[in-house]
């Protein structure tokens, strides 16, 4: 029996993320909020080649050992049933509309930084409620999602707590979309 790297996209991913996080907490302290933090509008600074990145891979950086695993433990279970599904390609391009998405929105309406894959966990959620519906259907499944995640994150929006409600919810909405919308399916 071999161990085989099953889910590319999302198990570099995972690794990537993990790299980043051992080095900020190790031998380049603070690098996650030093080079992977999305400023808040009252930050950014359009000059900044370094803010305009940030927009991109604030979802590889996190705050903490339990952020990170938090994240990584929901993305490595329902991510490689995403990546059989549509592709790692598909799915790779997909985390990045979500962090782009994501990060643009804190940027134009929050003063608080972002950091870590929580926007991207919810579009996983959510689009893994899509996997076997047909055109013109609205899964069940789809319906308890949205008001179990989503609905719990409304309610959660307006408490003082670091985290980004708006960012799961955001989320959530880009796998909404590529469910409704989604791209081909991989043909095996």
């Amino acid at each position: 029996m071999k161990v085989r790297y099953n889910a590319p996209t999302v198990l570099t991913f995972t690794l990537i993320c993990a790299l980043v996080m051992l080095l900020s907490e190790t031998l380049i302290i603070n690098l996650n909020f030093f080079l992977f933090a999305v400023p808040g509008k009252d930050h950014f600074n359009p000059a900044s080649i370094k803010n305009w990145i940030t927009l991109f891979t604030h979802a590889i950086g996190h705050a903490s050992w339990s952020h990170l695993a938090g994240n990584l433990t929901i993305i490595l279970l329902i991510g490689p049933m995403l990546e059989e599904n549509y592709g790692s390609t598909k799915l790779l391009i997909m985390i990045i509309i979500t962090a782009l998405v994501t990060g643009i929105l804190n940027v134009l309406l929050f003063s608080t930084f972002l950091l870590g894959a929580s926007g991207i966990v919810f579009m996983m959620i959510l689009l893994s409620s899509f996997t076997n519906f047909s055109k013109g259907e609205v899964p069940l499944t789809f319906i308890l999602v949205l008001i179990l995640y989503m609905g719990g994150q409304v309610l959660q929006f307006f408490n003082n707590d670091n985290i980004s409600q708006f960012a799961h919810i955001i989320g959530g909405l880009c796998g909404s979309f590529f469910g409704f919308f989604r791209p081909e399916r991989r043909r095996v």
